[in-house]
């Protein structure tokens, strides 16, 4: 027996595969106290739920802590699964529906959910972000303003500027959660010594890829998105890109590999070898960030602490 759960901000449509039944409850803890019951009666070989910008956060966290099996998707890869399937309908009945059947066909993998320590840890890297970007999106409005416009943003701007003194406040946040931690202690100690890792970097992998150790070099490069896919067909041999994944952890990879390839020695010889053979700058960094990742995977999973010595065999 297969669940499809299609949550929106006011209600969980529920569906279960291959009967007919379903269900729809308001998403409220109440409600959601019904829903667990009723699967632990129906003791589903899987439950699938697509993500939806956090409204499933509170059902996947209650369902989680009592041993249902669950997955949170995709869903863009949901949404191609039914096209495939010849559904082009879409309403929140026939979502529920095509999920359960998505659990049925496609069996993902049931991964261990955040615990509330790490999703409190992921809340306080977004709105890092969040205030950092706002920020820089203001001035680079400002830069090309005119008149009456040019007075409207530097309002906003001066307040996000004072905004920017509490970055320094959440990072010291972050650092005292991670220190709270034994687990993430050591193993931001790990990252870290590692030439072009910094704080930033370090705890958006603890966040935000609890993966990293567990999946092979190739799961992992493909989880995060920096896997070049192929693009060929018949005697066309297509350019390899990159596209998908975390788009937060691929960026803070991003400024790792860039500073790396200034500082780390390994890095370094890689990308000028890259460079040498006529690979543009951009395809090379990539690379970089890919082998980055493969070392740092290598290490965590090894608990061991960076060694240039030791790169060509763990990358």
């Amino acid at each position: 027996m297969f669940i499809g759960i299609d949550v929106s901000k006011a209600v969980l449509d529920g569906a279960v595969h291959p009967s007919s039944e379903g269900w729809q409850a308001a998403n409220d803890p109440g409600e959601i106290e019904a829903l667990l019951h009723r699967l632990q009666a129906l003791s589903p070989e899987l439950s699938v739920v697509e993500a939806t910008g956090g409204y499933e956060n509170a059902g996947v966290a209650a369902l989680g802590a009592e041993g249902v099996p669950l997955v949170v998707v995709n869903p863009r890869q949901v949404r191609d699964f039914a096209k495939a399937t010849g559904k082009l309908a879409k309403t929140d009945r026939i979502d529920a529906r095509i999920l359960a059947l998505f659990a049925e066909r496609v069996r993902p993998e049931v991964r261990e959910l955040k615990s509330e320590a790490a999703q409190a840890l992921e809340a306080l890297l977004a709105r890092r972000r969040q205030i950092l970007e706002m920020t820089q999106a203001e001035r680079n409005r400002l830069e090309h303003a005119r008149g009456a416009v040019r007075k409207d943003l530097l309002e906003p701007i001066r307040y996000l500027e004072k905004r920017l003194g509490k970055v320094d406040k959440v990072d010291k946040e972050l650092e005292e959660r991670v220190q709270q931690s034994p687990l993430w202690k050591a193993k931001e100690e790990l990252l870290r010594s590692v030439p072009g890792v910094g704080p930033v970097v370090s705890r958006t992998l603890i966040a935000e890829l609890p993966e990293l150790g567990r999946l092979t070099h190739k799961e992992i490069a493909s989880l995060v998105g920096v896997a070049p896919f192929s693009r060929d067909s018949g005697t066309l041999r297509g350019k390899r890109i990159v596209w998908g994944g975390r788009t937060s952890v691929r960026a803070a990879l991003y400024m790792a590999a860039v500073v790396g390839v200034r500082r780390n020695a390994a890095l370094k010889r890689f990308y000028e070898r890259l460079r040498s053979t006529g690979k543009p700058a951009k395809v090379a960094r990539v690379a970089c960030m890919r082998k980055l990742l493969t070392i740092l995977n290598s290490m965590v999973r090894n608990c061991t602490r960076w060694n240039p010595d030791l790169v060509p065999q763990c990358a």
